[in-house]
C-alpha cells in the first residue's frame, strides 16, 4: 500500500477541495482504491459538486442542523466548538474512491472535499492511501 499525508490549511474555510491532490497522488498508479482519511475529531470528507453554490448551501445546512450557538455539553474552545465535534458524525472522516487507469473514478461534477468548521485549528492532516487492484 502506498500512503502519503498532506497538510491542508483551512483557516475559516468550511470546504476545501482535495480533488487535485487526489488526482496527483493516483496518477500512474493503475487500478485500485484510494482511501481518504482525516485524523481529526472535528473534520470530515465528502463528495460534492463545487463551484456552483454548493459550498454556501452546505454551510447553511450545517448551520441549521448543527447551530453554532453554545448549546453543546462539549464547551472548550471558541463559541460553538461543541458543534465541531458533532460534525464528523454527519460528515464521515474517511471515504474510499475507486481508481481506474491512475485516475479517481469520480462523476463529472464530483469533487472530494475536506469539511472543517473548526476555526480554532486551521491546519489539517489528510492521509491518502492507495491499494492496488
Amino acid at each position: 500500500m502506498d500512503s502519503v499525508e498532506l497538510t491542508v490549511r483551512t483557516g475559516s474555510t468550511l470546504v476545501t477541495d482535495l480533488t487535485a491532490h487526489l488526482a496527483d497522488f493516483c496518477r500512474s498508479k493503475g487500478d485500485g482504491l484510494v482511501h481518504v482519511f482525516v485524523p481529526h475529531a472535528t473534520a470530515g470528507v465528502a463528495v460534492m459538486e463545487t463551484g456552483s453554490g454548493s459550498e454556501p448551501d452546505l454551510a447553511d445546512a450545517i448551520d441549521r442542523l448543527l447551530p453554532r450557538e453554545d448549546v453543546y455539553r462539549h464547551r472548550h474552545g471558541s463559541l460553538g466548538h461543541g458543534r465541531d465535534h458533532v460534525l464528523p458524525a454527519f460528515v464521515a472522516p474517511s471515504m474510499t474512491v475507486p481508481v481506474l487507469g491512475g485516475r479517481p473514478a469520480l462523476g463529472t461534477w464530483q469533487s472530494v472535499v475536506l469539511v472543517d468548521s473548526n476555526g480554532d485549528n486551521p491546519t489539517r492532516r489528510v492521509r491518502l492511501s492507495f491499494l492496488p487492484g
